[in-house]
């Protein structure tokens, strides 16, 4: 059991080092479907395992040995895990499982908050431009979902800029673009470990959106100046900023370091390619930390079994 249940605790390191470099060479909605997975898979595994340790802890102790007529001699000889390992496990196990509760309820409330919001709005149709001066433009998820766009934004882009900003938000309304980012957040949240992948899945999503408004446009170069536009209109503006912790923009709610030129650079690039070899290896890492969260399990489970024979 040791190898197999310290193993899922590692992979998202490795998955961590790697979603860079994956969200940058594949084609977005591949990249994003590939690494939210990976997320929600590798945080569970890890979860999973912390458990594991924790559980294999408990039947060391005396009064539950007797409780669940455990053998203690038994117990004792197979030390499935030792008293640090599973002492951390169970700190790490509370303190994920704190973490994740407290960021879904978060997400949840910023949701509710967003829909609400979104209904409140005035007119009937999907997009909604606001007095504001200050150069925004953001998609809302909601029942139905708003697009909201400033005097700013608008002022700062030509008729086709703007067709293009409307193409680029709609993508993130039709394909539930924040519902991907809010599951590798919380996948984060039980797993430190997954930040990377989760700021990962931040630029995918706009590049899925990016691409999107390439294909309807017909114009890479141009899609490609209308998010430089947009970036140098919104960094100059100076009004007072409040967007809804549930929006996902043009720019990006909080935009990583580099991310525009990034997107630029990708939008001036041929369009992206599937990567058989990426696919593959990213499969095996994931296929890999299933089976050794899964051998762990069973390991334990029969070892419980037979501790059970006195």
């Amino acid at each position: 059991m040791h190898l197999a249940v310290y193993l899922p605790l590692l992979f998202p390191a490795l998955a961590g080092l790697s979603a860079g470099p994956l969200a940058r060479r594949l084609e977005p909605r591949l990249a994003t479907w590939l690494l939210t997975a990976a997320g929600l898979l590798l945080a569970a595994s890890s979860t999973l395992v912390l458990g594991l340790l924790t559980l294999a802890g408990l039947v060391r102790i005396p009064l539950v040995d007797a409780l669940k007529g455990y053998s203690p001699e038994l117990v004792a000889r197979q030390d499935p895990a030792t008293w640090p390992a599973a002492l951390a496990g169970a700190v790490l196990l509370a303190l994920a499982v704190l973490a994740a509760a407290r960021l879904a309820a978060r997400r949840a409330g910023a949701l509710w908050s967003a829909a609400l919001e979104a209904a409140c709005m005035p007119g009937p149709g999907p997009v909604v431009v606001t007095d504001d001066p200050g150069a925004d433009a953001y998609a809302m998820p909601g029942l139905p979902g708003r697009i909201v766009i400033s005097h700013g934004m608008l002022d700062a882009l030509d008729p086709a800029g703007r067709e293009i900003l409307l193409s680029h938000e709609r993508a993130h309304l039709r394909h539930h673009h924040y519902a991907f980012v809010a599951l590798t957040q919380l996948a984060a949240a039980a797993n430190p470990l997954l930040r990377p992948l989760s700021g990962a899945v931040a630029y995918t999503v706009e590049r899925w959106a990016d691409e999107h408004a390439a294909r309807h446009t017909g114009n890479r170069r141009a899609v490609a100046e209308t998010v430089a536009r947009a970036a140098i209109a919104a960094k100059r503006s100076r009004g007072a900023r409040r967007i809804p912790a549930a929006a996902l923009g043009v720019l990006g709610r909080r935009p990583a370091p580099g991310m525009v030129p990034r997107r630029v650079a990708a939008l001036l690039a041929p369009p992206p390619r599937s990567r058989p070899l990426l696919l593959a290896a990213a499969a095996a890492l994931l296929a890999a930390t299933g089976l050794c969260a899964l051998e762990a399990a069973h390991d334990l489970h029969r070892f419980l079994e037979l501790a059970h024979a006195r």
